[in-house]
């Protein structure tokens, strides 16, 4: 007799999402943390997809820790939102801030992914297909660990980005200092060396020591400079937010 799979394919379980969004609202439902991206509360947030971190993803936009600091800091220390117009670059875009980001922006918003179906444009972040200066905010978070040459998409992002653009670069830091070694190519070597089975390495803190490498000034922000720390406890908030590093053409002095 055949076997037929049990697991749905991905364009089967669309009808089913919001029905699941709607049980897991009712089964976290209460008071206890905010989300600062969608504004709604929850007694809790449920456990992360991947590894299954506890109190970690917001019921209702999906939006993780580092997504929940980004959102704050582009909110309290960016021109995004001055109503102004602007230019987008946003790679790898999160289902929680693609309909935000391209209600505010409109035609000015392109999302683009190097085999995310969904995004506008196919694009390798190591070989941009637009004009020196094309936009005046980039956004790309945790995807560097990806590319195998990520100085070089670096170094893209900074010739694409205006003169007085930023761009907000996040990678996991999950070692002491980057870790990286072409000739592994090998999945379950790569999950055994650096996490997961599509990373190329393990970055460390000296990430900023590339970022400025290319060109960039890189100012890094945390939790503590943007929130007390009872704010960050509503917002979920903890050890494994991460950094934001926010990068400029423009120099500190």
């Amino acid at each position: 007799m055949r076997r037929v799979s049990s697991k749905l394919p991905e364009w089967a379980k669309e009808p089913l999402r919001p029905l699941r969004r709607f049980a897991e609202g009712l089964v976290y439902a209460g008071e206890g943390r905010v989300c600062p991206v969608c504004g709604r509360s929850s007694r809790r947030f449920k456990p992360s997809p991947i590894d299954r971190r506890e109190d970690a993803q917001c019921v209702y936009c999906g939006a993780l820790e580092r997504h929940r600091l980004v959102w704050l800091f582009i909110q309290k220390k960016t021109n995004l939102f001055d109503g102004k117009p602007k230019t987008m670059l946003h790679v790898a875009p999160e289902s929680c801030f693609e309909p935000r980001f391209r209600k505010h922006l409109g035609d000015n918003y392109l999302t683009a992914d190097l085999f995310n179906r969904r995004a506008m444009v196919r694009m390798d972040v190591a070989d941009i297909q637009y004009a020196d200066q094309s936009f005046d905010i980039i956004a790309c978070s945790h995807v560097l660990e990806h590319v195998q040459d990520d100085r070089r998409a670096m170094r893209e992002f900074f010739r694409v980005l205006k003169n007085d653009g930023w761009a907000i670069l996040l990678v996991p830091i999950t070692s002491e200092h980057t870790i990286e070694d072409p000739s592994i190519v090998d999945p379950k070597e790569r999950l055994r060396v650096f996490g997961q089975e599509d990373h190329v390495r393990r970055y460390g803190p000296d990430v900023v020591d590339r970022l400025r490498e290319a060109g960039f000034t890189v100012e890094i922000i945390g939790i503590n400079d943007l929130v007390n720390d009872k704010e960050a406890i509503e917002m979920g908030l903890t050890a494994d937010t991460g950094m934001i590093y926010y990068c400029t053409k423009q120099s500190c002095g």
